[in-house]
């Protein structure tokens, strides 16, 4: 019976090894597989993101050339409406009818004064004016001009100054004897740059006179 028992052990013990180390091979295995495929899904993912990265940059370049196009673009569109108002004031002359030769030289003089005198006036360009300003412009509104309101322009009315052009012409001691007219309360008032402005008003230069009042409080020199 001895001699069988130790038969048997002699077959189970290296049986039971090889199972012992078929199961740790197997988990052993299982455990380093599992690492391996984690590794080449480490590797894809990574891929993926690098594409991804590129894809942004490539996008961020496109977006880049679409904020320089629309930059030009714009200052396109600017210049051509400088183009348009600077074209709009061009004043076309009057056709000149052809007549007989006249040997009266004063008449001619006078002729051609008149002629001058019209050719020199200049149109009132309501668009203009309304595109510098952003709002409707009347003709020859002297409160246009800064630090004229409502009742200075009542006071220039009166002395006979109702449009920009006589504005322009007038002194500025002119000017100072209109306001001295409305007691004390207008001397705070300085007319010093009135026909400056009513100048630039009637000869149609709207940006120019939004610039100059942007840059002078009060329309003070």
């Amino acid at each position: 019976m001895n001699f069988e028992n130790m038969n048997i052990w002699c077959w189970l013990i290296p049986a039971l090894v090889g199972i012992i180390c078929g199961i740790l091979g197997y988990l052993i295995g299982r455990l380093f597989g599992k690492d391996s495929v984690e590794v080449v899904d480490n590797s894809v993912e990574i891929s993926n993101l690098k594409a991804n990265n590129d894809k942004l940059k490539t996008d961020l370049a496109d977006l880049n050339n679409l904020k320089a196009t629309n930059s030009k673009l714009k200052a396109d569109l600017d210049a051509c409406n400088q183009r348009v108002i600077a074209a709009s004031k061009v004043v076309k002359p009057a056709p000149v009818t052809p007549s007989a030769p006249s040997t009266n030289l004063g008449a001619s003089a006078a002729s051609f004064a008149a002629g001058a005198a019209t050719s020199s006036a200049l149109a009132f360009d309501g668009s203009a004016a309304k595109a510098a300003f952003g709002k409707n412009i009347k003709q020859d509104d002297l409160k246009l001009v800064e630090g004229i309101g409502p009742k200075i322009e009542g006071m220039f009315k009166d002395h006979g100054i109702k449009t920009w052009k006589e504005l322009s012409e007038a002194s500025l001691t002119e000017c100072q004897k209109i306001l001295d007219t409305g007691g004390t309360r207008y001397k705070i008032h300085d007319p010093s740059s009135w026909p400056l402005q009513a100048k630039m008003c009637y000869e149609g230069k709207w940006a120019e006179l939004v610039k100059w009042q942007q840059e002078h409080k009060h329309g003070k020199l």
